[in-house]
């Protein structure tokens, strides 16, 4: 962009991923607005918290960031997968409606609800910087009402880490932090004060948005004592609240017995419940009228990998819950062309990055007519193995059924024929339901 004009004046903005609040020298030197485009990405407790107060200061004040970008804003999959409740608030549980308000909600709330679009950043040394004995502040102002809004935090380094990057050591101790406004910001006689006070103790309980007495001005200067990890705001606007909400649903574990025939969702929809981890599995109409609507793996080979190698498995989704220990599973399957195979499977161990190495209990059905039981996705470990005629075209029912370290299954096909075997599987680890193929296939 620096050396070729027309790059640079196609480009608005510059965005860079966890930038543990520096910008590289580069992109500055563009003068281009420059956002965290994403960032955050930490478990939501107080710890959570305090990493997201200080970022959302700090991303300004060392590396001249406007927008923070929090990956991700809920939190809305199965415990047991990568990164759980590493979202601003969680909501796990759409069969119950139960979701959990964190507090990374209302630390957003002391910069979101004291600023518009359109508002500025003051510069650092006028509006912005580091306070003398740790911390940070910010000021956003409106050029046209002349309100403004300062963002104050404490945040002790082992209070506010990240998940990534690493963060550095430094000091944080309690102060009392003098301002002297200028300018058009000089004329307020007082300022509207909301405070977070992040506890860590054991038996502590954190304090978030709790509105204070406003603090007064006097010929433009005011002072205020900050202990650490607390977050301040101050500002001339009104109206701020801390959110109120109707009672949560309790929470429920998953609802069982379950089943799902698929016929009632939008074509190309994802079915309730399941989690794709390889692959995508969409709702479509079966080949045959009289199947109704069933769930297809439509990605027809394999992707770009996002993950780390090795690759990413067989394509899967999952659904239920990872501590089920004893489960009893049972899926129609049609396989359509040659050299393909489908799995269900009981106790799926992982997801994510990596759902490669998954273990569990798996029944594997080929169209060349062999059914397998492995304990793994890759298919290494293999329990039993048996002959079963299969037609391209034609619906098979599997079943599998785990309890303690034994398992038994059947596959089922038309005009009765049917095969039933048992095993005894090795662990007794619990984990999710999964179907998938063998490969990049429908």
């Amino acid at each position: 962009m620096l050396k070729d004009p027309d790059l640079n004046a196609s480009i608005s903005i510059i965005g860079a991923h966890y930038p543990g609040t520096y910008s590289d020298s580069y992109a500055e030197r563009t003068h281009k607005p420059l956002w965290a485009s994403e960032d955050y990405s930490t478990f939501n407790d107080d710890v959570g918290a305090g990493c997201w107060a200080r970022i959302l200061n700090q991303n300004y004040v060392n590396g001249n960031i406007t927008s923070t970008i929090a990956w991700n804003l809920i939190a809305s999959y199965y415990s047991g997968l990568p990164y759980f409740r590493d979202g601003l608030m969680t909501a796990t549980e759409p069969w119950s409606g139960h979701y959990e308000v964190m507090g990374p909600i209302w630390i957003t709330a002391h910069t979101t609800q004291f600023s518009e679009i359109g508002y500025y950043y003051l510069k650092q040394g006028y509006g912005a910087g580091h306070l003398a004995s740790g911390g940070s502040y910010v000021t956003l102002y409106d050029l046209k009402t002349n309100d403004f809004s300062i963002i104050i935090e404490t945040m002790t380094r082992n209070h506010s880490v990240c998940v990534r990057p690493d963060l550095p050591p430094y000091n944080v101790t309690d102060q009392t932090a003098t301002f002297q406004l200028k300018g058009s910001l000089g004329n307020v006689t007082e300022l509207n004060c909301w405070i977070s006070s992040l506890k860590y103790g054991s038996g502590e309980v954190s304090e978030y948005f709790q509105e204070a007495s406003p603090v007064m001005v006097k010929d433009g200067i005011f002072s205020v004592t900050l202990p650490v990890d607390t977050v301040m705001t101050l500002s001339t606007l009104t109206g701020q609240k801390k959110g109120s909400f109707p009672s949560v649903p309790p929470s429920a574990p998953f609802p069982l017995p379950y089943s799902d025939d698929f016929d009632d969702y939008p074509d190309y929809s994802e079915a309730q419940f399941f989690a794709d981890q390889t692959g995508v599995f969409e709702i479509t109409n079966a080949s045959d009228p009289s199947h109704g609507k069933v769930m297809r793996q439509v990605v027809p080979t394999e992707p770009i990998n996002w993950c780390y190698r090795p690759a990413a498995g067989q394509p899967n989704t999952i659904i239920g819950n990872s501590s089920w220990h004893r489960v009893f599973a049972e899926v129609s399957v049609l396989l359509e062309g040659e050299g393909t195979a489908v799995f269900l499977a009981a106790r799926m161990s992982q997801g994510g990055c990596g759902v490669a190495k998954a273990t569990g209990v798996f029944l594997w059905l080929d169209s060349a007519g062999f059914y397998n039981i492995t304990t793994d996705l890759a298919g290494n470990e293999q329990l039993k193995s048996g002959r079963f005629s299969v037609l391209l075209q034609q619906w098979y029912t599997l079943q599998i059924k785990v309890e303690h370290t034994s398992v038994s299954v059947r596959v089922s096909g038309n005009r009765g024929a049917s095969v039933s075997d048992s095993a005894e599987a090795k662990n007794n680890r619990p984990g999710f339901v999964a179907l998938g193929t063998g490969g990049y296939y429908p």
